[in-house]
């Protein structure tokens, strides 16, 4: 598929170091319930990357993500993101954070009462200097690139499973985020919607020159991937380039 998407868009920049996390633990609950989740973890990742993390349920994989992307509290250890220190960092930095963060869930988590527009509007909303007009039009730009120019104004329950999908990504990929991180985006998606948003995803946030990391259990998406990270009981257990 063709994407339009380059006339809008930021070009790639040159890699640099995005994430760096050093001897990173992290628990849930507290006392005689305090369970560790995550073990001495070290990790980079770059810009420009495509990163797979894969691992069994329980692993970690979600929790590590979450906390990459400002969503939860780094505990101990050090948990840089774009040179930032999250680790005991005060929630306007998370949120600061966030903004340069695109997110994909695989409920797709769109507000019903908006249209697909809408849906991706919203995201670009959330930035200060940004013209209403130019936000409308790159909204518009964005759907006609993941195939749904004709759906712009349709709702979410109008809208199929990979469709939901594709406007999920478009409000991700909208504002320019350095980083995507997408929680199991193929789950809900037969094996053809799948592929078709995985690569859709990795085309348009290449094209932003931003880094992607795939949260996933699909082995049948593991090929467009730069480097594939395992994680299995909390530990990093594979880091390798493809």
């Amino acid at each position: 598929m063709s994407s339009p998407l380059l006339s809008i868009s930021s070009q790639p920049s040159a890699t640099e170091q995005v994430v760096d996390i050093q001897n990173l633990n992290h628990f849930f609950g507290e006392g005689k319930l305090k369970k560790q989740i995550l073990f001495d973890i070290n990790l980079t990742l770059n810009s420009g990357e495509v990163i797979i993390l894969k691992g069994p349920s329980g692993s970690g994989k979600t929790t590590l993500l979450t906390l990459m992307g400002g969503l939860r509290s780094p505990q101990s250890g050090s948990l840089k993101v774009f040179d930032e220190e999250l680790v005991g960092a005060k929630k306007s930095k998370l949120v600061e954070t966030r903004r340069n963060i695109g997110y994909i869930f695989q409920a797709h988590n769109l507000l019903a009462s908006l249209t697909a527009k809408q849906n991706v509007q919203m995201s670009l909303e959330l930035h200060n200097g940004i013209r209403s007009t130019d936000v409308e039009r790159r909204a518009i730009a964005l759907l006609s690139s993941v195939g749904l120019g004709e759906h712009i104004d349709y709702h979410p329950q109008n809208l199929s499973g990979g469709q939901k999908q594709r406007v999920a990504i478009a409000r991700a990929l909208v504002s320019h985020p350095k980083i995507v991180l997408a929680d199991e985006p193929t789950a809900a998606l037969d094996s053809k919607s799948g592929r078709d948003v995985v690569e859709l995803m990795q085309q348009l946030a290449r094209e932003q020159g931003c880094t992607i990391l795939i949260v996933t259990h699909d082995n049948r998406i593991l090929d467009v991937a730069d480097r594939i990270i395992e994680l299995e009981d909390g530990r990093i257990t594979l880091d390798t380039k493809q």
